[in-house]
């Protein structure tokens, strides 16, 4: 009996040890692969985090910043002028354009004052290339949702002259550009679809060169924008509807309309979009955050916190999206009494509905599989959502950029295929869409 034993032991031993060589053939493969240009479409940020004290050349606990960014092989960053959806009144645009404007103020702080030795800021896929050449990260403006537009279309060439290239119409909430995602539950402003504005927007962007971002809006804003675009649109950070049935995440048929246009789907990194919460628990989180929203410093208060380096008393980096479980954003700067009642309100929540597992960097090249397999690779990119709610098991930084390459790498994957997931289909749509601006420009004289 002895022989057939130590038999099995070998071959198991045999079989491990050839997992191990597959495994650092792999890692090797995806270090040589490192050298391609590498995008995230999707950074949110913080001016309190763009000062001359305080900013991304330091190692924050932000998921994104330079020595993040150095870890992990990143070499682009979509900086995000995001402004939470408001009263859709004259104040109410008033407040949200000078949110914005804090917001490109602090990315030209950044590039220009701070460190432009170390980050430039790039107005055209070629200055990707030529920064990147340079050994800088580039830096590109988005913008997350229209609404400080107001009702004065001349401010999106105001914001593409800030340095904007993409822009979303509307982000949770109906703008007064386009009906949300969100009027799945809450209903709609437009019929799910755009504004007489949100029309406007969409052909100003097509002259400008700028491109039109469908994460968020509602799937008939989404679908009637494709229609009415003249260039290439993109999904900025959006999931897959197919395997996470989510509002925010599309459906084959805006895939499908999305690869017509030419344009790139970036698959997000976010847990909650590659494993969703049941519906009673996101209900309950979301009342939880109702809650204790009151008590949280406003964003960019830098009364109220100091500047966040790792390290310092304790703080260590940011984990994306919560840990299951633990979903609450910005619990971590509650009062500490405060902070005590929601932890014990969070424990609660959890007896009562289990949180689901957190998401890996397998779940999210899933997702990334079906949209290739759906509509070919030259139509899907990466995404991350950090410091903006994404961040999963395996990928929670820029620094574990690397997680995402060998991973595809294990899918079979090549390196002309990972470049393009990367980044460069969104570099191709990005300078389509400068040609059609080209083209328009011509007609117009």
């Amino acid at each position: 009996m002895k022989k057939p034993l130590i038999a099995c032991l070998s071959a198991v031993l045999a079989l491990q040890a050839a997992a191990q060589t597959d495994d650092a053939a792999l890692i090797a493969k995806a270090h040589r692969i490192a050298h391609v240009i590498k995008m995230d479409t999707h950074n949110d940020i913080d001016p309190a985090n763009f000062t001359a004290t305080c900013n991304y050349t330091q190692r924050l606990t932000t998921q994104v910043n330079l020595p993040k960014m150095i870890e992990g092989g990143m070499d682009v960053s979509f900086m995000i002028v995001y402004v939470e959806q408001g009263p859709l009144t004259p104040a109410g645009y008033d407040d949200a354009y000078k949110q914005a404007i804090a917001k490109f103020e602090a990315i030209h702080r950044l590039t220009e004052q701070i460190a432009p030795d170390k980050f430039g800021l790039a107005l055209t896929p070629k200055d990707v290339v030529a920064l990147h050449k340079q050994a800088k990260k580039a830096v590109v403006i988005g913008v997350e949702n229209g609404y400080p537009i107001g009702t004065d279309v001349a401010r999106v060439k105001e914001f593409y002259d800030r340095g904007a290239r993409y822009l979303s119409m509307a982000h949770n909430g109906a703008s007064q550009l386009a009906d949300s995602n969100t009027g799945e539950t809450e209903g709609y402003l437009y019929n799910n679809g755009l504004s007489a504005e949100g029309r406007e927007v969409v052909a100003e962007m097509n002259r400008l060169g700028m491109m039109v971002d469908l994460s968020h809006p509602a799937k008939g804003a989404n679908l009637e924008a494709i229609r009415l675009s003249k260039a290439p649109v993109i999904a900025s950070h959006s999931g897959v509807r197919a395997l996470a049935n989510v509002p925010r995440n599309m459906d084959d048929e805006q895939l499908l309309a999305l690869k017509k246009s030419g344009g790139v789907i970036q698959i997000n990194g976010v847990n909650s979009f590659l494993k969703p919460t049941s519906m009673e628990r996101f209900a309950a989180l979301k009342k939880l955050h109702a809650e204790f929203a009151p008590y949280m410093p406003k964003e960019s208060s830098s009364a109220v916190r100091a500047c966040p380096v790792e390290g310092v008393d304790g703080r260590v980096g940011r984990k994306g999206g919560g840990a299951p479980g633990h979903e609450l954003p910005g619990m971590e700067d509650l009062p500490a009494d405060k902070r005590a009642l929601a932890e014990q309100r969070i424990a609660e929540l959890n007896a009562k509905y289990p949180p689901t597992p957190r998401a890996t960097v397998k779940d999210f090249v899933d997702e990334i599989d079906y949209a290739v397999k759906k509509i070919g690779v030259d139509h899907v990119g990466i995404a991350s959502d950090f410091d903006g709610g994404g961040g999963i098991e395996g990928w929670d930084s820029a620094a574990e950029a690397f997680n995402v390459t060998l991973e595809l790498v294990r899918r079979g994957y090549n390196e002309k295929q990972i470049a393009k997931l990367w980044g460069g289909n969104l570099l191709r749509v990005w300078g389509e869409d400068e040609k059609v601006a080209r083209k328009l420009e011509k007609r117009a004289r």
